[in-house]
């Protein structure tokens, strides 16, 4: 095992955190922030896979894989898991996302150890048939549940067409039909593919004791077979342009829109998403004023998506089916006519404290500061402080953003409707 020294952090916020890394000997990567100030603390395991390491007859097993975790193992039944759970006085978990999947839980930190036992014993599921006939239904009344969201459903639909192929348009859920015919054999391959301790990583926020926590680690995780677990990143072609789906049974139509961006590695990732706040911050921002002020769409925003090898901007608009093309074409000619006339001053300044008060807000509490932390170590293999993160966003440039403009990817942009009568 090797066992970085602690890492004294510089700048005012940060001054009490401190940064902590281990790497077991099969692998398993250990990390923490240390906040001796915090009254409580979190911890989870971020494995690296997610709807982008699926094959498409294996659509929705990562996500479907999460349930099973809390279905117990050989040691403990589901019931005993959410009964430890909640003896500990846990706030937990768990997440699927297109790039990884997270279990996590926050108690206080006396009870830190049981909590780092329980979640260990989520990372060695039993994948009993019986536990994976149950849940296959559950799985498949949240799809019902999802298409039923047309906020939610519309990106599920649209991204696979917009990624053209790429595995970033996976679908986190799966379909009906994925879903339905996946096996539990199938599922329990795809667990001894991605589950290995070189893909995973613990992380720790909050008040711990480091040396104990390492030495946890070891005594459960140590004996975790390591294997390669490794992840491909095709490059993306991702399409333009318009189409939709009709649905008779919705009032509104909802709209995806997306737009080339940039990857989580890119240091333009900082300007770019202070560009997604000038443009489609939901409380304030042109598209805001342009068209949820004036009463021409409900909802009206945009934002930039950094994964780890291509980005996006993503963004939503909702409207009466009546006003639908003009907000449609509103909406698109905001973002084409920002190519030409960029931020000004007063506007990135504004959008740089909403960005910065967001981190900051998310971060008060171990809980909320533990995904970004995690994920973002997992991603890039560095630790950034939220301290950092502000610094980032605070000096991200306006001449960067102009740079990405003058890229013209809203001239590249890709529009999906989903509403009753809207069509291509």
């Amino acid at each position: 095992m090797t066992l970085d020294a602690p890492t004294p952090l510089a700048g005012e916020v940060a001054q009490r955190l401190r940064f902590d890394k281990a790497v077991l000997p099969n692998g398993l990567t250990v990390i923490g922030e240390h906040n001796p100030g915090a009254a409580s603390v979190a911890a989870g395991f971020f494995v690296q896979t997610g709807s982008r390491d699926e094959q498409a007859e294996l659509a929705g097993v990562s996500h479907f894989l999460e349930h099973m975790a809390f279905k117990g193992n050989e040691r403990y039944t589901a019931d005993d898991l959410n009964r430890l759970f909640d003896e500990l006085g846990a706030q937990y978990n768990a997440s699927t996302s297109e790039e990884r999947t997270i279990y996590y839980g926050a108690v206080l930190p006396e009870r830190l150890p049981r909590l780092l036992d329980l979640l260990s014993e989520l990372m060695r599921p039993a994948l009993r048939q019986e536990d994976f006939d149950v849940e296959k239904k559950v799985i498949l009344e949240e799809i019902a549940m999802y298409e039923d969201r047309p906020h939610f459903h519309v990106f599920d639909v649209s991204a696979p067409r917009f990624w053209a192929g790429h595995p970033l348009g996976n679908s986190v859920l799966g379909t009906r039909e994925s879903i339905s015919a996946l096996t539990r054999d199938q599922m329990l391959a795809y667990y001894q593919r991605r589950y290995s301790p070189t893909n995973l990583v613990l992380a720790v926020v909050g008040r711990y004791d480091w040396d104990a926590v390492v030495d946890q680690a070891e005594r459960i995780a140590g004996s975790w077979p390591a294997f390669d677990a490794p992840r491909e990143r095709p490059p993306a072609a991702p399409a333009t342009g318009r189409e939709g789906v009709v649905d008779p049974k919705l009032s509104r139509v909802h709209v995806a829109y997306y737009a080339p961006g940039v990857a989580i590695s890119d240091p333009r990732r900082f300007a770019a998403a202070v560009l997604g706040y000038v443009l489609g911050d939901a409380t304030g921002s042109r598209l805001y004023w342009e068209l949820v002020d004036k009463g021409l769409a409900d909802s009206a925003s945009l934002g930039h998506e950094a994964h780890e090898d291509q980005g996006a901007f993503v963004g939503y608009v909702s409207s009466a089916p009546e006003r639908a093309e003009e907000v449609i074409a509103r909406y698109v000619e905001v973002l084409r006519r920002a190519q030409d006339e960029p931020p000004t001053p007063d506007e990135w300044r504004r959008a740089q404290r909403k960005l910065a008060t967001g981190l900051t807000l998310r971060a008060e509490t171990p809980l909320g500061r533990l995904p970004s932390f995690g994920a973002t170590y997992q991603s890039l293999g560095v630790y950034q402080s939220v301290a950092e993160l502000v610094d980032r966003v605070m000096n991200a440039r306006i001449e960067t953003a102009v740079e990405l403009l003058q890229a013209r990817p809203f001239d590249s942009g890709y529009v999906f409707t989903l509403g009753p009568g809207q069509r291509a």
